[in-house]
């Protein structure tokens, strides 16, 4: 028999401007989707770890994180 001792997804994710609005306003919504995003996983009780976040020169975000599998056991993943 075996058994999952530790389990995280790694990710990276890309947070794209509009196009169809202002690139101002673009960015700006762009930053709070990335705070609203992190806020959904505090929230959700979802264990996570960012490893880097990195605006690009277009404004738009890429995001690096590790974070638990529904409720796995994370073990050393976060450390």
């Amino acid at each position: 028999m075996k058994r999952v001792l530790a389990a995280c997804f790694f990710q990276t994710l890309h947070f794209q401007l509009k196009d169809d609005i202002p690139h101002d306003m673009a960015v700006r919504l762009v930053g709070q989707e990335v705070e609203k995003y992190k806020d959904d996983l505090s929230r959700k009780g979802i264990q996570y770890r960012i490893d880097s976040e990195v605006r690009q020169p277009d404004g738009s975000v890429i995001l690096k994180v590790r974070k638990q599998n529904l409720s796995t056991p994370v073990g050393e993943y976060m450390e």
